[in-house]
């Protein structure tokens, strides 16, 4: 846990995405993995997930840091049981 300069928490995260899709007919394996941020509220509910839990992310793409690659924001999530 981090705080904005405006202090707001923040929280740090890495996404990982992994399935397999078909592409011109040919199975394909898709992994990713992204870096993350919740800021606000959300930092407590997902401060206390274990690493490696599954689940629905919900947000939005934004510039990371210096303009360097993606950050995705996350504003809503479902914990899969």
């Amino acid at each position: 846990m981090r705080y904005t300069p405006a202090g707001l928490p923040a929280l740090d995260l890495s996404l990982a995405h992994e399935s397999e899709v078909t592409e011109d007919g040919l199975p394909r394996k898709v992994s990713l993995e992204i870096k993350a941020v919740a800021v606000g509220e959300i930092t407590r509910q997902l401060q206390p997930l274990a690493i490696g839990s599954a689940g629905d992310f919900s947000g939005f793409l934004s510039a990371g840091r210096n303009r360097r690659g993606l950050l995705f924001h996350v504003t809503a999530f479902d914990i899969s049981s």
